[in-house]
């Protein structure tokens, strides 16, 4: 009989198959993960039950479009409908102050691709303040 006591080795981990397990983990989650995405352009979508106080800035840029897709620039027309020239309209009006107020104010029938091309154009220029316009509830009559 052999009474006498054996002595054993430190056991021997292997990390490899734990260090994939966490990358696969890792991997997992950030593929998973939704990222918010923040807005390039702050919008402000009044109420359309009260009415807004108007502001007493000297300077303001106020585009309005018709139901035809006519631009209008603080009460000058647009030559044509094209984002060039609507940004060159703005630029000569607001020139590098991009902190002034920007009403869009387009008419309920206009077709939606002149007003997001408005939109695109104020937030392509950097214009963070941008509202737009609508009536109270209680005037608007069909």
């Amino acid at each position: 009989m052999n009474l006498r006591k054996k002595t054993l080795d430190d056991p021997i981990i292997d990390l490899t198959s734990l260090i994939d397990v966490v990358f696969l983990l890792l991997l997992f989650f950030m593929v998973s993960t939704t990222f918010q995405t923040q807005a390039a352009l702050k919008i402000e979508l009044p109420d359309a039950s009260s009415e807004g106080a108007l502001s007493n800035d000297a300077q303001y840029l106020d585009l309005v479009i018709d139901k035809e897709g006519r631009m209008y620039v603080n009460d000058n027309q647009v030559v044509d409908d094209r984002p060039q020239t609507l940004s060159a309209a703005i630029e000569a009006l607001a020139g590098d102050n991009r902190e002034i107020p920007f009403t869009l104010r387009a008419d309920r029938e206009t077709p939606h691709h002149f007003v997001v091309t408005a939109m695109d154009v104020a937030a392509q220029l950097g214009f963070t303040n941008l509202s737009i316009a609508t009536d109270r509830s209680d005037r608007q009559t069909k």
